[in-house]
């Protein structure tokens, strides 16, 4: 779900998600121009150090959707080396709204995704849910 939430959260023209594991590579979800090359490298879960440094070389722009504990991940790539590390966007999605779908997920299911000043809201059905979107530094 949450690779869902990140692909509609960077939505824009050259969008896609990678091949899955055949691909291990290539990132989760990608941006492409006309070239096919990749202006916009997006992970979701927590993605190791040498992931995240061949990232910040193969594209301008390097993105991390987090569904877990972000103190764990962020403490973990305390001190590992990563090109321009300064420059990674890491966003932290509610755990619980991530839950919260996750317990209501049915093979096939249609939602409506809004998102105003970093807060989620995602209806189902006749069912709202809402949770925000935090974005971290990695120091």
């Amino acid at each position: 779900m949450a690779r869902v939430l990140a692909y509609a959260l960077e939505f824009t023209d050259g969008i896609g998600f990678s091949r899955g594991v055949s691909e291990p590579e290539e990132p989760s979800i990608a941006v492409r121009d006309l070239t096919g090359a990749i202006r916009v490298w997006i992970e979701v879960g927590m993605p190791d150090a040498d992931r995240l440094h061949k990232a910040c070389k193969a594209a301008p722009r390097v993105a991390v959707y987090m569904h877990k504990d972000p103190a764990q991940f962020l403490g973990r790539l305390a001190g590992e080396r990563i090109h321009r590390a300064e420059a990674i966007e890491l966003y932290a999605i509610d755990r619980r709204l991530i839950a919260a779908v996750v317990a209501r997920l049915d093979r096939r299911m249609g939602f409506a995704l809004s998102v105003a000043d970093c807060e989620l809201y995602l209806s189902l059905g006749t069912e709202t849910l809402n949770g925000r979107v935090v974005r971290h530094l990695l120091a």
